[in-house]
C-alpha cells in the first residue's frame, strides 16, 4: 500500500507543477487554490507511504516521478521541445528510480 501512495504522491507532484506551468502563464486566483490543495495532497501521500518506506528510498522515487511526468507534461501538454539528449536523461532518471527501488528487497 505504501508503493501505491508513493506512487500517487508522485503524480500529484506531476499535477502541481504543471498547476504552476499554467500560472506563470496568467494568474488566477482558482488555479493558485487548485496548485496547493494538489501540492499538500502531494506531500500527505509521500508522508503516508514513508510510515513504512524508508526515506532514501521514497525520497527519490518521488522526485524521479515528478520528474519524469512533468517532462512527459511539458512536452505533451506545454509543447517544449525535447531532444536525444533529454530522452537519454529521462531514460536514466527511470533506470534510477528501478535500482533505488531495488534496495527495499
Amino acid at each position: 500500500m505504501a508503493w501505491i501512495a508513493l506512487f500517487i504522491a508522485g503524480l500529484l507532484e506531476v499535477a502541481w507543477a504543471a498547476g504552476l506551468k499554467a500560472l506563470s502563464g496568467g494568474f488566477r486566483f482558482s488555479l493558485l487554490i487548485v496548485t496547493a490543495t494538489l501540492m499538500s495532497a502531494s506531500l500527505g501521500a509521500l508522508y503516508w507511504s514513508m510510515r513504512s518506506l524508508p526515506l532514501g528510498i521514497a525520497y527519490p522515487i518521488w522526485t524521479g516521478i515528478g520528474s519524469v511526468g512533468s517532462v512527459v507534461v511539458g512536452v505533451t501538454l506545454f509543447k517544449q521541445d525535447i531532444g536525444v539528449l533529454g530522452i537519454a536523461g529521462v531514460a536514466c532518471l527511470i533506470i534510477g528510480m528501478f535500482l533505488v527501488s531495488f534496495e527495499t528487497h
